[in-house]
């Protein structure tokens, strides 16, 4: 018996340490883009070399598969849609979402160059000082078109600070949602099939106490690494 809990723990231990290796990141998947399969369709993003902190954590994340199955448990029109929680993989109806990941936080990297654009792809996360990131949730913007006084408004009173010129022009064509910047890490972008994101944020969501959970489920079917590309 003792025989067998040996050879069970050993085979366990090398198990283990081959999935340590296969989640590592390299040179090479820094160089490659994240294709997330949908059930509504396919996101290519980019993640930004400037966040590396981010970038190889969501990295190694979509090494080990964890968002394989995931659902988008938080989808607000007008605004972005969220995933990564690992307890809504296979989660019953109803049932409310966004509490889960792994037990870690990732250090904020605001940058001034990356801001909340409509196609963007931000950490979630709770309400601590730090504003450190969810080690697993993230959220693909959509926001809306804003007016240069809509743009005035969210300076003086959400932001209390002034938005660069070149991010208005932006804001006021492309869109997004300007009041999250440098309170929220952005780490990438996508860089094709974003009018997959306003197909899953025009879906019905919610009104109960799973709040603005789809009613019908949308999946990341697969996550996975994939060559660059120019789109």
């Amino acid at each position: 018996m003792k025989h067998v809990l040996l050879l069970a723990l050993t085979c366990s231990l090398a198990l283990h340490a081959i999935a340590q290796k296969d989640s590592a990141v390299t040179k090479r998947d820094r160089k490659k883009d994240v294709l997330l399969e949908t059930a509504m369709g396919n996101i290519w993003i980019r993640l930004s070399d400037s966040t590396p902190l981010h970038r190889d954590n969501f990295l190694k994340l979509v090494k080990m598969h964890y968002y394989d199955g995931l659902l988008f448990h938080r989808v607000i029109k007008n605004f972005m849609i969220q995933s990564g929680d690992p307890d809504s993989r296979g989660a019953a109806p109803g049932t409310p979402l966004g509490e889960g990941g792994p037990n870690y936080v990732v250090p904020a990297e605001f940058r001034s160059t990356l801001f909340h654009k409509k196609g963007v792809i931000a950490a979630a996360r709770d309400s601590n000082p730090e504003k450190a990131s969810s080690a697993s949730q993230f959220y693909l913007t959509q926001g809306k078109v804003f007016s240069e006084a809509g743009l005035d408004s969210v300076e003086t009173y959400r932001l209390k600070r002034k938005i660069p010129l070149e991010q208005r022009k932006v804001y006021t064509t492309l869109g997004g949602v300007p009041h999250l910047d440098q309170h929220y890490t952005v780490y990438g972008e996508i860089v094709k099939g974003l009018e997959v994101v306003d197909k899953i944020a025009a879906v019905p969501t919610s009104k109960g106490q799973d709040k603005d959970r789809p009613i019908q489920d949308v999946a990341i079917i697969k996550a996975k690494l994939t060559t660059r590309k120019k789109h």
